[in-house]
């Protein structure tokens, strides 16, 4: 099974000033994920964000910031705990007023819902806390998770490689930058080709 860019959302969990100078690797995660959210913007998939405790960890990446639809400030290490999958999935709303007082031929036709995405690709910091526990309570709501591992970062190696065991044990995909560019992509005929393969080169 390939990624679909049509089904996909990217949620990408705690870049933050005051955490990733000590995330093992972190310039690379941050640059990866920077790729992911440049990549998503090219190709009309929605990102979020998430923030924990910003007041003590102070905010994301600038850059990471703006490339992001909305970011969600949390103190749960599970953003699912706190407003995540309303984000990634928001409520139908009802049409407002009583359409049925109107003539038939001034009635609105029934809104019809944006086609749910089902798939999240995430990545984050630290991947054995705030990512892990997102990414598990998202199984467990039946979202499809697939979980970029060069953009995933802890401050020590063993917590973030012990992160991607559970992570699979639990049924999620587990990827990496270049696997999800190509498989949005499906072909060289894109029209976004050159551009995504700029920013993985």
């Amino acid at each position: 099974m390939l990624l679909d860019v049509n089904d996909s959302q990217l949620v990408l969990v705690d870049y933050q000033s005051r955490l990733m100078p000590v995330i093992h690797d972190g310039p690379l995660v941050l640059a990866n994920a920077l790729r992911l959210a440049r990549m998503a913007r090219l190709l009309r998939v929605p990102t979020w964000g998430t923030e924990q405790n910003p007041e003590k960890l102070g905010p994301n990446d600038p850059a990471l910031r703006e490339l992001c639809q909305k970011t969600l400030s949390k103190m749960s290490f599970s953003a699912a705990a706190e407003g995540l999958p309303e984000v990634l999935r928001p409520p139908v709303r009802a049409a407002a007023g009583n359409a049925r007082s109107l003539p038939k031929h001034l009635q609105k036709p029934a809104a019809h819902p944006a086609p749910e995405r089902n798939t999240v690709v995430i990545a984050g910091c630290e991947a054995h806390v705030c990512l892990l526990q997102t990414a598990l309570e998202l199984i467990e709501q039946e979202i499809d998770v697939w979980v970029v591992t060069d953009a995933c970062g802890s401050r020590t190696e063993r917590n973030r490689d012990a992160a991607f065991d559970r992570l699979a044990g639990a049924g999620a995909e587990l990827i990496t930058t270049e696997m999800v560019a190509f498989e949005w992509l499906r072909d060289a005929g894109h029209p976004a080709f050159r551009e995504v393969l700029a920013l993985i080169k």
